[in-house]
């Protein structure tokens, strides 16, 4: 063999494993979003929902088992995900939101390095000219024709994709999935919730959409293999905030800023792992840049979890915060305004303005009336419930690992006086951070709607 092809074979070879590093180091990013879901009702969280797809995933890769949004409503959580930020400092706190001018989103750190980045199922995010991704889906689902093309064209062509998967399930009205697999009569309600024929009912409805939505985690996870993708791909999987049942979405106890979350990359996650290192939605996209090969630019409020995901480090933050603003959300209350900090045993919430009353469309549904209708007759698990949910108190404090459902309230025992003493102080530095007025922030959240949104949202 003469020098020159020697050379040749070399040059060939080096070639190969750069691309082969290369490779490695541009996986495909798909991250499958629930919609109003519960983590709790998840069949590999304990739950009674059938989620086999969900669940074998679990076993395929990484369960978390304290995940946390910052927000537990639609459009904040989503530009919380793609833009790094918290919603104060984005602008996009209140629902029907946009961020402010200048803010980046996934697409503009994923683009640079080669990836296509496309969104199929529900938005719910602006402006448009911020969060430039590829669009597609009907009726806020995602398109398996669609997303199927984008990985064949993908694949034909070398380029790695991120693909943002967003479900309209199980938000209400729960009129997907089969019901009669979920028999009102034997579905087992939580124990915040009050029992009656009208809450059973919509609980089942409710359970057979998660399975509906563990269809369309299937559906993607299925196209992946065919394609030949999965073994390059890093898969996320979240629950989104809880239900529109009381105490979960519209609140900042854990049924409303929890979500389950699993995550599995071939070679990088080890299978059938269980994490407790609590993480946040807010870390979705530093980790996702760190995971496409880049550096996480600084001015996130998100901190990377990527070593966590690979099982060097078991720990990733000690605390994680929450906030809620009733303005602006159907049949909310028209101001309310909650803020909280969780540390890994205790949860402290502020309301704002304990003096109003709690309100939004939860309160509408039948179930809630049922419960009303029950309390005026006396009962009093009803009455405790009914008023547990419109009134609160200017200071809550939970034990999350005694009394993880967070049902009693110990802020006014004076043994805990410290406990609060040093979360207020972890709750205040957050905000001061985020130009977080409290009250004066709630009352301009007129302010940061209205920009690409109908009046009277379906959220």
């Amino acid at each position: 063999m003469s020098i020159s092809s020697k050379f040749f074979i070399a040059g060939l070879s080096f070639f190969s494993c750069q691309f082969s590093l290369s490779a490695k180091a541009r996986p495909n990013i798909v991250y499958i979003m629930a919609d109003d879901c519960t983590f709790r009702d998840l069949g590999c969280y304990g739950g009674q929902a059938k989620t086999p797809h969900i669940d074998r995933l679990a076993t395929e890769g990484m369960l978390f088992e304290r995940c946390f949004q910052a927000a537990p409503m639609c459009s904040p959580t989503r530009h919380n995900i793609y833009t790094g930020l918290y919603p104060v400092k984005s602008g996009a706190y209140p629902n029907h939101t946009f961020v402010k001018e200048g803010t980046k989103s996934l697409s503009h750190y994923l683009k640079p390095l080669g990836y296509r980045v496309a969104l199929s199922g529900k938005t719910h995010i602006s402006p448009r000219d911020i969060f430039k991704f590829e669009y597609s889906g009907k009726g806020n689902n995602p398109d398996m024709k669609v997303i199927e093309s984008l990985m064949m064209d993908s694949k034909e062509k070398g380029t790695p994709f991120c693909l943002l998967a967003c479900s309209n399930e199980p938000h209400a009205p729960w009129d997907k999935g089969g019901a009669s697999q979920y028999p009102p009569s034997e579905v087992k309600l939580p124990s915040d919730l009050v029992d009656t024929p009208e809450t059973r009912e919509g609980y089942s409805k409710y359970l057979a959409e998660i399975t509906y939505y563990d269809q369309q985690v299937g559906d993607i996870l299925a196209l992946l293999k065919k394609h030949g993708l999965a073994e390059n791909t890093l898969v996320v999987v979240t629950s989104e905030q809880g239900s529109q049942f009381p105490f979960a979405k519209w609140t900042c106890y854990d049924s409303g800023l929890q979500s389950a979350m699993i995550a599995r990359w071939p070679g990088e996650i080890a299978a059938g792992k269980k994490c407790k290192a609590m993480v946040e939605y807010v870390d979705f996209c530093p980790t996702f840049i760190e995971a496409a090969g880049d550096e996480v630019p600084a001015g996130l409020d998100g901190k990377s979890f990527l070593s966590v995901l690979k099982g060097e480090v078991d720990q990733h933050k000690t605390h994680v915060f929450g906030l809620m603003t009733t303005r602006g959300i159907k049949e909310g209350s028209e101001h309310y305004g909650i803020r909280s900090v969780r540390s890994e045993t205790h949860k402290l919430i502020v309301n704002l303005t304990p003096e109003v009353e709690f309100r939004n469309i939860a309160m509408k549904t039948p179930s809630f009336l049922s419960w009303e209708a029950l309390a005026k007759k006396g009962d009093a698990r009803a009455i405790y419930l009914v008023n547990r949910y419109k009134r609160r108190p200017a200071i809550e404090l939970y034990d999350v690992v005694s009394d993880p459902r967070e049902t009693k309230n110990i802020a006014g025992k004076e043994e805990n006086a410290e406990i609060i003493k040093s979360l207020r102080k972890e709750l205040d530095a957050w905000m001061t951070s985020q130009g977080d007025l409290g009250q004066a922030t709630e009352m301009d959240a007129g302010n940061r709607q209205g920009r690409g949104w109908k009046k009277g949202g379906k959220k």
